[in-house]
């Protein structure tokens, strides 16, 4: 919102060029003059769900259960590389990214300290 409201002020008010305010505010052309067509005030495309079509159907194996693995002893917890081969030789297709996107949030809920915790 804060680079709609700068490029408006300096197109309207400071009477800039396009060429101009993209320059200054590194911006691209087609942002700025999206900006300057349209009334919105706010720009946001997410999506609200996040298709998982190759992973699932492994998403019930108790590999993937972040309780489960919580419930082991430090030494013995599966890190998510370890997950990630185990579902291949299960015959997964999925990528890595995918199994860390899925397996993350469980991880999370540990008490913030993820798979593996960084001592200081």
């Amino acid at each position: 919102m804060a680079t709609i409201t700068r490029v408006r002020r300096a197109f309207y008010v400071q009477r800039g060029s396009m060429k101009k305010i993209r320059r200054e505010l590194q911006v691209s052309r087609n942002t700025v003059r999206r900006i300057l067509r349209s009334d919105e005030t706010d720009f946001s495309c997410g999506r609200a769900h996040q298709p998982m079509p190759r992973i699932g159907p492994w998403q019930d194996p108790p590999v993937l259960l972040p309780a489960a693995n919580a419930g082991r002893p430090s030494r013995e917890r599966l890190t998510l590389i370890r997950i990630f081969e185990d579902l291949c030789a299960l015959g997964c297709e999925g990528g890595q990214d995918a199994i860390r996107r899925f397996a993350a949030p469980g991880s999370q809920s540990l008490g913030g300290r993820g798979l593996c915790a960084a001592f200081f």
